[in-house]
């Protein structure tokens, strides 16, 4: 019996090690738990709440477990009481309903005051936010630098210290947008512009990848996020402007075919490459703007024949129904 006993524990301790070295090989360096800037901070700490909260639940019932299983164990001197009649206590109603319910408001309050809070740009006095915008393509990411006129495939350059919206799109499957360090993903889609606010504190390098299975070559959905100081971005934008070829129409269709693609960088792009983009497949934008409204547009004219065309522009303001569904119908101006 002992011998049995023996192994068992063994069994145990040697299952509870693979666990830990499996999962430690999984997480690589938990970037995670590793926040670099104010949106992931904000984030990491929401987990701990969460973490924190389930664990009230969670260890507690845990341990009433294993009480329950020591104490009412089938054994032929245990004195535990035989009450085969007993179905109701008021107490412990309240005890396993109440503090679960106390905890998902508790939980609910702090999600919903981060999730708010996240929709507008991180806090930075005297900073200018600057816009990036990014296509997931099958299978890479391209950005484009609106204000810059620049562009990039694989990587993406940033100021640290500065508030970076970015807004998202798809010209293939859909994917997510991931920066583990740097906050949440963000989904990207067809005919949609999503919208992402991230920044980094200080200079370094943070892994991205596409978090959403996008078919064969899905593993190399990843992209290298740079930031650096604001004098050194400056300077890398003057050496693209200057050393970089210019991206074409024809060579923006090349690249968007399915296929892996190295790192590159474009002095100029097609105006409006990011709206046709969108308009390409219905054209609803997710306007935040800086106060994160959430407002939806759809770019969509009505031609002459009645047939819709997208990507013209539009006087007015009309309204629809479709569905059930109120959608104000207005021209997407930059992808803003």
């Amino acid at each position: 019996m002992s011998t049995r006993k023996g192994f068992a524990l063994w069994k145990l301790i040697l299952m509870t090690v693979l666990t830990a070295v499996l999962l430690s090989g999984c997480s690589g360096s938990y970037l995670v738990l590793d926040p670099k800037g104010p949106v992931a901070e904000t984030q990491h700490r929401l987990i701990i709440i969460s973490v924190i909260l389930c664990a009230i639940v969670v260890i507690p019932v845990l341990c009433i477990l294993v009480y329950i299983v020591w104490r009412y164990r089938d054994k032929p001197d245990n004195k535990a009481p035989y009450t085969p009649h007993w179905d109701d206590s008021k107490v412990l109603e309240i005890v396993w309903w109440g503090i679960p319910v106390i905890i998902i408001g508790i939980l609910g309050f702090f999600t919903a005051r981060d999730t708010y809070a996240l929709a507008k740009p991180p806090v930075a006095a005297d900073t200018k936010p600057i816009t990036i915008q990014v296509t997931s393509l099958d299978w890479k990411w391209f950005f484009q630098y609106p204000d810059q006129k620049i562009a990039t495939v694989n990587y993406v350059e940033i100021p640290a210290g500065v508030p970076v919206q970015f807004q998202l799109t798809s010209d293939a499957p859909m994917n997510s947008f991931w920066v583990p360090q740097l906050g949440g993903q963000e989904y990207t889609m067809p005919g949609m512009a999503m919208q992402l606010w991230l920044q980094a504190d200080h200079p370094g390098e943070y892994y991205g990848t596409g978090a959403n299975f996008s078919g064969k070559e899905f593993a190399h959905m990843r992209f290298q996020v740079v930031a650096k100081s604001q004098a050194d971005f400056n300077s890398w934008v003057q050496e693209v402007k200057k050393s970089s070829p210019a991206l074409t129409q024809a060579g923006y269709d090349e690249l968007a075919k399915p296929g892996t693609a190295d790192q590159a960088t474009y002095s100029s792009y097609p105006d409006g490459l990011f709206d046709s983009i969108v308009n390409k497949y219905g054209g609803y934008m997710l306007h935040g703007g800086d106060e994160g409204s959430g407002e939806m547009k759809h770019n969509m004219q009505m031609s002459p024949s009645g047939e819709s065309k997208s990507g013209e522009t539009q006087s007015g303001q009309g309204k629809s129904q479709m569905g059930g569904m109120q959608h104000n119908h207005t021209p997407a101006a930059n992808g803003k």
